[in-house]
């Protein structure tokens, strides 16, 4: 089938327009052979490569080109595609992979959408991902960076949201879309014959908006490619390999066979969390969690503690007796905020958040909050910057905490560290009637976090690099949350006031000679 071109029909004699016109009629030769594409529209580049040494990114030297598992994904949609044509298929193809971390998926999504908009006439095709940030910055991104490697570079031009042929942009298009469970609409069907719908880090993409695609794959000419870490033993995309078996075509990339995975970090979490172990079986291999999620804290803990915080506002009796505790976040860098959190028992007073690189200044800002609540104790993370703020605010005379997140856990035979043991307090937390104020970024920071286990079987929490390569910001809030649990309250003494307050037994205390400004018998 040839490509319908926006040139005119008859090609003079001018050799750019014959060039031009052969280029246009080599396209059209791959409809059904996406490998092929692959091959020819990114051809200087591959050829770039093989003068290189080997050993570069998607092997240079004479095996430049696709990776084996990307071949066999081509070849495979390439063979779908001819059994449409033949007539053997009346209904949409449907591919579905899950792979380890790092194999190169979001290349072969940025080639697949490159040739379905290279190879049909007027073709339309919509692009999410698990977070707009994955979206932006990674998805869309890689699609930029294979568009200025083609040959065919001047038909196309790339924009923010939208990807389209230069002669005809409002019918020749791809567009990158946020899903929102509140507006499913954008992934129901068009009235195009040839529509793809292409989803990046599927496992996380709402089920609302799989149902809502539903209506898009009426037609042979459709395409739905999912693509995705296995990080849900729950959901559509688990279904591409159980219900929905027969409908979708899957593959399962092993990341210590592909070419562009980093090897060294693999290794290292195999080391770490242990080969059959839930992270390793998700990071590594390509494998569903055995158990039902690595979701650590789900969605409906954080959002029924959110509806308890609107009725402990309304009868303050629920926590007005207990002490206040202080969860202090510092933040580190870039993006990331400094949080201050008032915990009193069951009841999270409204959070603070701020970016101030100057620590002088945070430590000020938590002076403020001290002697606006007079907490029974204040407890400040003690990793990065945090050591310059307590070392401020005992200067300044106050009692603090330091709570160190990497250091050993109380509890070492259950938890590989002191933040796993906290994060699991904080779950607890919410599990047993916390309440906490509604904030989105409290809810991102709350349920995106991800847990495995050490070669022991002692609960670890993700680091915050990888949730940051996942495409999330730092967990600031909920780390706040969880410096509040570091203390356990001791036995009630009674201040100059009369209120009775519970004094709080820390971990430790190099400053435990330090006047107490806040109990005049210490």
């Amino acid at each position: 089938m040839q490509l319908e071109t926006a040139v005119q029909q008859e090609i003079q004699e001018d050799p750019n327009e014959r060039a031009e016109s052969q280029l246009i009629q080599a396209m059209g030769k791959f409809f059904a052979n996406p490998y092929g594409f692959v091959l020819f529209a990114y051809h200087d580049y591959w050829e770039k490569l093989r003068q290189q040494d080997p050993g570069q990114v998607l092997g240079a030297g004479p095996d430049a080109g696709p990776d084996e598992w990307q071949t066999e994904v081509l070849l495979a949609i390439g063979a779908e595609v001819e059994s449409a044509i033949k007539g053997e298929r009346k209904t949409a193809i449907r591919i579905a992979v899950k792979s380890g971390h790092g194999p190169g998926k979001t290349a072969v999504m940025a080639w697949l959408n490159h040739w379905f908009l290279s190879t049909r006439p007027h073709p339309q095709s919509v692009v999410t991902a698990n977070t707009k940030t994955q979206l932006e910055s990674k998805t869309w991104r890689e699609l930029a960076i294979w568009w200025k490697r083609s040959v065919h570079e001047h038909w196309f031009d790339h924009r923010a949201t939208k990807f389209y042929l230069r002669a005809h942009p409002k019918t020749w298009f791809s567009e990158a879309v946020p899903w929102s469970k509140e507006r499913p609409e954008a992934f129901m069907g068009t009235h195009e014959k040839y529509v793809l719908m292409l989803f990046d880090e599927a496992s996380a993409v709402d089920d609302s908006i799989w149902e809502a695609a539903e209506g898009a794959m009426t037609t042979p000419g459709a395409m739905w490619i999912v693509f995705g870490n296995p990080t849900r033993n729950i959901g559509k995309f688990k279904e591409c390999w159980g219900v929905q078996r027969n409908r979708w075509k899957s593959f399962t990339v092993n990341s210590l066979n592909a070419k562009m995975s980093n090897k060294e970090e693999l290794n290292d979490w195999i080391q770490t969390y242990g080969e059959n172990s839930d992270f390793c079986r998700v990071k590594v291999f390509g494998d569903f969690p055995s158990t039902s999620s690595l979701q650590f804290i789900g969605e409906d803990l954080v959002l029924q503690a959110f509806q308890r915080h609107t009725e402990a506002e309304a009868d303050p009796a629920i926590f007005r007796d207990a002490p206040i505790i202080l969860g202090v976040d510092i933040a580190r860098h870039g993006d990331d905020k400094t949080v201050i959190v008032p915990r009193q028992g069951v009841y999270l007073h409204p959070i603070v958040k701020f970016q101030v690189p100057d620590l002088m200044k945070v430590a000020n800002l938590i002076a403020e909050k001290i002697r606006k609540y007079t907490p029974a104790a204040t407890c400040v993370d003690a990793g990065g910057m945090g050591w310059g703020v307590i070392d401020k605010l005992r200067q300044m005379g106050y009692r603090v905490t330091p709570v160190d997140s990497a250091g050993t856990a109380v509890n070492e035979v259950k938890y590989a560290n002191r933040r796993a043991e906290l994060w699991d307090s904080y779950r607890s937390w919410l599990k047993e009637g916390g309440a906490v104020p509604e904030d989105k970024e409290l809810l991102a920071d709350s349920t995106g976090i991800e847990y495995g286990f050490d070669r022991k079987d002692r609960l670890l929490m993700e680091k915050k690099e990888l949730m940051k390569k996942r495409g999330l910001a730092s967990p600031d809030i909920a780390d706040a949350i969880c410096q509040t649990f570091a203390v356990i309250l001791g036995p009630d003494v009674r201040e100059d006031s009369g209120r009775i307050q519970k004094r709080a037994i820390i971990d430790y205390d190099e400053f435990a000679e330090m006047p107490d400004p806040y109990n005049p018998f210490n």
